[in-house]
């Protein structure tokens, strides 16, 4: 990554090119065809794309709503995606995009099928989600993407300009002009907040039909076999093609299986029903590994296995709004208490690592950023510091403490680390836990209002850099009044050094003094505590071989327009070898 922040800033201009039908159809993939079907712990929060903030609702949008750009799933670079090419200003402050032409938005009923896609529909895109909404919260996309970047933005939110003016269409060419230099400012426009959407659709209240340009059509929600289904369909009229020249996608279908216990996505992996398994159940780690060892190691495998960390973070968040929590040394006290290794150990069967656990970057995930120097100051487990602590802010050996309300989404592996977590707390610092699980939806809601103590939480790298595990702890995001949701920084922690290192990360050009900012960002937030690390993702995933061409990556980010369904022969398979050897 350190060359394409230092290419990006010596006015190069990126022309990252991609086929496109402009006009004419391709030929048909000789493998084209089929459906594949991956589960998903839970339902979309929303369908709205500028209002998303978890995984679940991105995983889905991403497969029919496109941006100016997306991520490359092995490189995890930004590639073309509506915008053919773009270039940058050398003081990184104007962005030129070249727009795509003959990009046609999905079939539909309100524009028919050859509604084509323009460089206004960008601008009403972003216009829309920078719009402010009498009892509405500002949208994700607003607070986490456009806010603070692109020039006007915030003079258009309160009504005081009728257009956005670092937003400039000439032709096919979108100019957007920035307050300041972001390195990351592309990568953030790959995020599904940052999609594209039809203005007709919009203006008719049907937004979340997601009618898109993207090479899945939304179909429907339906229910089989308890579980609900989400159904997509091939793009006839996409306007990608492969290198060689085949139409993309090669599915006919992609069904995402909303299952959120692991244990029945499990059966319906072994059964075929689905292609793909994201972590195993603790319990049956062991016996799915050795008992099928045949279905690894055959010639060719069945079955291919993969293990790797994921640039992700599980934490506990505190809501700064309650006064316990108010105070720093309680806070530590709570982090000094907590037995990652147990609840690693005994919970989760060593499917994680909590080696080096001290903040919310990843360790090691981002080259260049020096974790070693953060993880100095992290929270080993100390219990009679804990209760020095608590004693110090005024509970000795906990009394006077108010009973903890912990709220989880149940359903998962998050029921048994909270229990674990409470054993843990009653045991070292003689303070109660209540345990509230609650629906994924209820408990985003929950917290994003402040409504509880502490919540369960993680997050998933949005884009290749720790900016995007650190703008949860931005505190110019917080809003003005507590009774308003907090979208980002749910905790609600603010700290003008935490803030003013962070921005400077932001800004710099230098990739080193880049990552030394946000390392003095992460220090800060560190010693104020307003989370409690618990684990960094470390995964399996299992996949039948014959799905080819699925970008595995650290960010759990998918795009399967490439993924076709093809069984090997022993001669395709041994060629295979010989060839990545």
């Amino acid at each position: 990554m350190n060359t394409k922040i230092a290419f990006l800033f010596s006015f190069a201009i990126l022309i990252l090119t991609t086929l496109s039908c402009t006009g004419k159809k391709g030929k048909t993939f000789e493998h084209a065809g089929g459906t594949f079907a991956i589960a998903i712990l839970h339902e979309p929060t929303t369908l709205n794309a500028r209002d998303v903030t978890d995984l679940y609702s991105a995983i889905v949008i991403y497969q029919v709503l496109e941006g100016l750009v997306a991520l490359d799933p092995k490189t995890l670079e930004p590639v073309p995606a509506l915008a053919e090419s773009w270039k940058i200003s050398d003081d990184g402050l104007m962005i030129e995009f070249l727009i795509k032409e003959d990009v046609l938005f999905h079939d539909n009923d309100l524009t028919g099928n050859n509604r084509k896609l323009v460089p206004e529909d960008i601008v009403y895109s972003i216009e829309l989600a920078c719009t402010k909404r009498m009892g509405e919260e500002p949208s994700s996309a607003y607070s986490s993407i456009y806010k603070g970047n692109i020039k006007g933005v915030e003079a258009f939110f309160e009504g005081e300009a009728t257009s956005i003016s670092g937003l400039t269409v000439d032709g096919q060419k979108l100019m957007i002009e920035l307050q300041k230099p972001d390195v990351s400012f592309v990568d953030k426009l790959a995020s599904a907040t940052a999609s594209v959407v039809l203005k007709e659709a919009v203006e008719a209240g049907r937004e979340t039909d997601l009618i898109g340009t993207g090479p899945f059509v939304f179909k429907h929600y339906r229910e089989r076999d308890d579980n609900t289904e989400i159904v997509m369909a091939r793009n006839q009229n996409y306007h990608m093609l492969d290198e060689q020249g085949n139409m993309l996608p090669y599915l006919d279908s992609l069904i995402y299986v909303v299952e959120s216990k692991s244990l029945a996505q499990l059966e319906m992996f072994e059964e075929g029903k689905i292609l793909l398994i994201e972590g195993l159940p603790p319990s049956r780690i062991t016996s799915m590994l050795e008992g099928r060892m045949s279905d690894f190691n055959s010639t060719p495998p069945q079955l291919i296995l993969r293990r790797k960390p994921v640039l992700a973070t599980q934490f506990y968040e505190f809501n700064l709004l309650h006064a316990p929590f108010q105070d720093k040394r309680v806070r530590q006290a709570l982090n000094y208490a907590v037995d990652r290794d147990e609840i690693i150990q005994k919970v989760l069967n060593n499917q994680a690592h909590s080696s080096g656990v001290a903040g919310i970057v990843p360790p090691a995930a981002f080259s260049g950023y020096k974790s070693s120097e953060v993880q100095k100051y992290g929270y080993t487990f100390q219990p009679e510091k804990a209760r020095k602590l608590l004693a110090e802010a005024g509970y000795p050996n906990g009394e006077g403490f108010p009973t903890i309300e912990l709220k989880f989404n149940i359903g998962t592996i998050h029921s048994a680390v909270a229990d674990q977590f409470a054993k843990q707390m009653k045991k070292n610092l003689n303070i109660n836990v209540n345990l509230d699980g609650l629906s994924f939806e209820d408990k985003i809601a929950d917290q994003q209002r402040g409504n509880g103590m502490l919540f369960r939480t993680s997050w998933f790298a949005d884009y290749y850099s720790p900016e995007t595990f650190l703008m949860n702890m931005y505190g110019k995001v917080v809003p003005e009044h507590a009774e308003e949701p907090s979208l980002i920084n749910m905790s609600r922690y603010q700290n003008d050094e935490f803030d003013r290192f962070f921005e400077a990360g932001q800004a710099s050009r230098d990739i080193t003094e880049r990552y030394r900012n946000f390392m003095e960002a992460e220090k800060i937030m560190i010693q104020d505590a307003p989370i409690i690390p618990l684990w960094y993702e470390e995964t399996i995933k299992i996949h039948y071989s014959k799905v080819r061409n699925l970008g595995l990556n650290e960010m759990n980010y998918y795009q399967f327009k490439h993924v076709y369904l093809k069984e090997w022969t022993n001669e395709e398979f041994l060629a295979s070898q010989k060839e990545s050897n």
